[in-house]
């Protein structure tokens, strides 16, 4: 691999990673590309931290033994456990605590096979290994992502050359700033919807970041919270708050996402959602997908809890439709992406009217109307209610107690 080829593929990579290649398809095309050029590469593999609620980070795989394997794998936290323990016995590891950047090992030609990989890569019939780290400073970290791993293996009766090491100090470099701006892509994306929604965090990246920027959208609205969530607050150890918040939500944001809608707030220990839809009824249609899910989540949860000993609690929900303005709201500095509108107030003062009508679910009486028949027949009224702050009483409805019993058998 000579200069002007090396020279070609650096700029290969800066054009790449601009276009916005994947992390798969920059390795997977760069070795393709190398071993053309000349690079006797067998396997080769990239590692970066990331910044995500259950993921540490990723790695990237290539292989060209025909052998089938995921191209990419994603890690968990390698802080404690079994976990921790590989991650220890790894090169990777070894470069971090002896602050090396580069470790070789020519393990077909009797140089120590010293870690777990190298005794496997060698039975597979590799004969050279290179392991590289290119740590990223100062304002180039993000959290944990401080660097970029990689390593390179051949299965050349010769190993690697002079040539060949020389040209992947050379070339590396380029690979991890265009991994790295591909890793960066993915982790806005990942913050924006984890914090602000999928709908949202979508909207955002698109670029509707100017404030008082809003849409007038018709949506149903989700606004649920937890029974008794005080008294519980009270009564619990500190503790065990987080772990109840944490269980109880997991089981609300999940019904809604499967229900096809997307949560905009998370306000203490209540959960604002939208379902959009062009058609009303679809819409509808969805969130009450997601009450059923919810129901069924909830009865799984609190059987666990219970059986640990664990609080439990339930929870009350209103569903509502109507027009909002969805978009940014705020000043310069701060800005928050949600719905605002009276049809966001009414869900929130329908919710606070479960307690009074002794109901864990109340619909207003505009989402029952825009329900179809065989989907309204389920209804029931409650009653007409003054709800806080809004202007005229409404009628309330909630779904036939028949409906919420569990099935038997």
């Amino acid at each position: 691999m000579d200069d002007s080829e090396i020279a070609r593929t650096t700029a290969w990579l800066i054009e790449s990673g601009l276009r916005g290649m994947t992390e798969s398809e920059l390795l997977q095309q760069f070795c393709e590309r190398s071993v053309r050029a000349g690079l006797n590469l067998s396997r080769a593999t990239a590692a970066i931290d990331t910044l995500h609620p259950i993921y540490e980070g990723r790695a990237f795989r290539w292989r060209n033994d025909g052998v089938e394997e995921s191209s990419l794998f994603e890690y968990g936290r390698t802080n404690e456990g079994e976990a921790a323990a590989n991650w220890q016995q790894t090169p990777y590891y070894h470069l971090v605590i002896t602050g090396s950047d580069e470790l070789r090992r020519r393990i077909g030609f009797g140089e120590p096979a010293d870690f777990p990989l190298l005794d496997q890569m060698k039975a597979e019939g590799h004969t050279d290994y290179v392991a590289l780290v290119h740590r990223f400073s100062g304002d180039g970290a993000i959290g944990e992502m401080d660097c970029l791993y990689s390593s390179w293996a051949t299965r050349h009766r010769d190993g690697f050359h002079d040539r060949e090491i020389e040209a992947l100090r050379r070339l590396v470099p380029a690979v991890a700033l265009a991994i790295k701006c591909a890793s960066l892509a993915r982790i806005a994306g990942t913050l924006v919807e984890v914090y602000l929604g999928r709908g949202a965090g979508q909207r955002v990246l698109s670029g509707r970041i100017l404030r008082g920027a809003a849409e007038r959208i018709n949506a149903v609205l989700w606004f649920s919270d937890l029974k008794g969530f005080t008294t519980i607050a009270d009564s619990v150890a500190p503790e065990q708050l987080i772990p109840l918040l944490n269980d109880y939500a997991d089981v609300v944001i999940s019904a809604v996402h499967d229900g096809g809608g997307d949560v905009l707030k998370l306000i203490g220990d209540g959960v604002l959602a939208i379902f959009e839809a062009d058609d009303p009824v679809q819409a509808c249609r969805s969130a009450l997908r997601a009450e059923a899910r919810l129901r069924c989540g909830m009865r799984t949860l609190n059987e666990r809890r219970a059986a640990a000993s664990d609080a439990v609690t339930s929870v009350y929900l209103a569903l509502h439709i109507g027009e909002v303005f969805f978009g940014n709201i705020g000043s310069d500095q701060r800005l928050d992406f949600t719905v605002i509108g009276p049809a966001v107030n009414e869900v929130s003062r329908i919710a606070a009217m479960c307690r009074s009508a002794e109901r864990s679910m109340l619909v207003s009486s505009a989402f029952a109307a825009a329900l179809p028949a065989p989907e309204r027949d389920r209804l029931v009224s409650v009653g007409r209610y003054a709800l806080r702050g809004v202007g005229r009483a409404q009628e309330l409805f909630t779904l036939d107690p028949a409906v919420l019993q569990p099935r038997s058998g």
